[in-house]
């Protein structure tokens, strides 16, 4: 099975939520195959169907809940990194290995054309059914799979090639071999060196963004998310069993943790949502395609207009405002003077020490 071949949507394998809209589906398709096999014109009442089941979605579809957001992200039939290289790429070139100790085949990347873009791609890859799943790990990558990527983006700043990452990933790999050979380590690593690189970088969220696996190859000028993707610090799941000792409760993790495109808007954690098709982009991957490339190409455009310092310093600032806070000093009771006396103007200042642009070039 080719792991890169777009699968189409399957009719009659839903969600749970979306099953009204499965069975509406289905009686559309029972009619045609009845008109077609009895020569029977049923074309007013699969207009009729077709309606409905449009209203439905929409309904549907313009109310979910961010646990119902987080099941489109990780639809089996949800495209990948690499369906995207065959839907909207050309002259795509793989390049495999870390040159220290193997390929990783959950990340993946090349130099490819997008239009008039010669680009470095940098992506998570996950797997369609459980075979391509274990070779893929799951899309979890090892720390050669970091390593891959970094020596991809450093070729891509030595060529001057344009950086794009895809993130998909339910994290990085946890287990003891990933550990050993500095799983943590190769994520710092590239966090550091991507806020350094001398290219311009954008990176896109197109399913699942969880942990430090996202932040590897999440460092980008532009960081711009698919419509039902999220993006977090931690899964639902994991956040469940850490706070209420029940993974059950994933749905109140997803509503708390604030995910989803929307919220992260609001917070301003990502600068722009790419739309998808109605359901989402397992049901028109071509369309999803279309969407996505359009964006591309107009955020290339807008980064190549960009002098390379202005760029690290852009790119500096926008990290450094993630996160609000507010902070307040508890009242300390006042027994002689001397303790008013004793703190000076200084000293508060000192509480808002603002640190220097490190990528800043020296007068």
């Amino acid at each position: 099975m080719n792991d890169t071949q777009t699968q189409k949507p399957i009719t009659g394998n839903g969600l749970d939520f979306e099953r009204p809209i499965v069975e509406l589906e289905n009686q559309i398709e029972e009619l045609k195959r009845s008109s077609e096999e009895k020569k029977i014109d049923l074309s007013q009442q699969i207009a009729g169907l077709q309606d409905m089941l449009e209203q439905k979605k929409r309904q549907l579809y313009g109310n979910l809940q961010p646990w119902q957001k987080i099941q489109i992200a990780r639809h089996p039939n949800r495209p990948l990194t690499l369906d995207f290289v065959d839907l909207i790429f050309s002259d795509f070139i793989e390049l495999h290995g870390d040159r220290c100790f193997g390929d990783d085949k959950a990340m993946v990347g090349g130099v490819a054309m997008l239009d008039d873009h010669r680009v470095m791609l940098v992506g998570h890859q996950k797997g369609k059914g459980t075979r391509q799943n274990i070779i893929r790990n799951f899309g979890s990558p090892h720390p050669e799979g970091y390593r891959k990527a970094l020596r991809l983006m450093r070729m891509a700043e030595k060529f001057n090639l344009p950086v794009i990452c895809f993130i998909d990933t339910p994290g990085a790999y946890p287990g003891v071999g990933a550990e050993e050979r500095g799983q943590a380590w190769a994520i710092a690593e590239n966090i550091k060196a991507m806020m350094l690189l001398e290219t311009p970088i954008i990176s896109v969220i197109t399913g699942e963004g969880c942990s430090g696996g996202a932040l590897g190859i999440g460092v980008g000028d532009i960081v711009a998310i698919f419509q039902y993707g999220y993006y977090s610090v931690i899964s639902p799941e994991g956040c469940a069993a850490i706070l209420w000792k029940d993974a059950a409760r994933m749905t109140d993790a997803a509503e708390t943790l604030g995910l989803t495109a929307p919220d992260l808007i609001k917070h301003k954690l990502v600068d722009g949502v790419i739309p998808e098709p109605l359901g989402g982009a397992h049901r028109d991957p071509e369309q999803m395609g279309k969407n996505l490339k359009t964006d591309l190409c107009k955020y290339l455009d807008q980064l190549k207009r960009m002098k390379i310092d202005d760029l690290l310093e852009q790119r500096y600032a926008k990290f450094r405002s993630y996160g609000a806070f507010i902070e307040k000093t508890a009242p300390q009771p006042v027994t002689e003077p001397e303790a008013v006396q004793n703190t000076t103007k200084d000293e508060d200042e000192q509480k808002h020490v603002q640190f220097p642009n490190p990528f800043r070039k020296a007068e």
